[in-house]
């Protein structure tokens, strides 16, 4: 999220007194009104939310505010730097009267891949520490393609709440603690992820760590 927080630094100077907000580049504040703008055109939706022509209904909490697809990849990848996905994500929900550019800002990512029937025998039986090693290993394979685009490295830290899975529900519940590279505060990712006959429906809170609490 370093994006955010060099756009809240921004927003900052440029309240400042006019001795200091001269010292600011004027590619700079070029950049943050763009990107107000980015945020200003963001369609926020709430109510029964179709996703995906049928694939599924989501009723949006009156806490929370959903984005669709589009908006969803913006907020990701123009307003908070991360690298585009092969695939948008069917949208995204953030606490109502929050912004993606908030200082407390997090959200939840909502995905969906057709990855087949799984059954609960065998989602009960996953080794999460073996789990942990497969993604660690992945990650650190990755990093060397995500530094050559100009992104920085991660770390797969460790679990940051124990995963369990939920046979009479069919959900696999995970949080990921990850670094980033030159990021002070590490960043939580929690999963939900509900088991279907075709495919997994993905639910994934991003935020800073020490959120862990209003995301579960």
């Amino acid at each position: 999220m370093k994006i955010k927080l060099t756009i809240l630094l921004l927003a900052g100077l440029l309240a400042a007194p006019g001795l200091l907000r001269a010292q600011i580049d004027t590619n700079q504040i070029e950049q943050l009104k763009q990107i107000v703008q980015v945020v200003k055109n963001l369609k926020y939706q709430s109510g029964e939310i179709d996703l995906r022509g049928g694939l599924a209904k989501l009723t949006v909490p009156k806490e929370f505010n959903f984005l669709g697809p589009d908006d969803a990849e913006t907020v990701l990848v123009k307003l908070w730097g991360n690298p585009p996905s092969q695939n948008k994500p069917l949208g995204l929900l953030i606490p109502a009267g929050m912004t993606p550019l908030s200082s407390n800002a997090w959200v939840v990512t909502i995905d969906y891949t057709e990855d087949g029937y799984v059954k609960d025998g065998d989602a009960s039986k996953i080794n999460y520490d073996d789990l942990l090693k497969q993604m660690q290993k992945g990650i650190e394979k990755n990093n060397k393609v995500r530094q050559e685009q100009g992104y920085p490295a991660i770390t797969l830290v460790g679990w940051a709440a124990p995963p369990h899975y939920d046979a009479a529900t069919h959900k696999l519940y995970w949080a990921k603690q990850l670094k980033f590279e030159d990021e002070h505060q590490d960043t939580l990712n929690y999963s939900i992820r509900m088991l279907g006959r075709k495919g997994v429906l993905e639910l994934n809170a991003v935020a800073g760590i020490n959120q862990l609490g209003d995301t579960e």
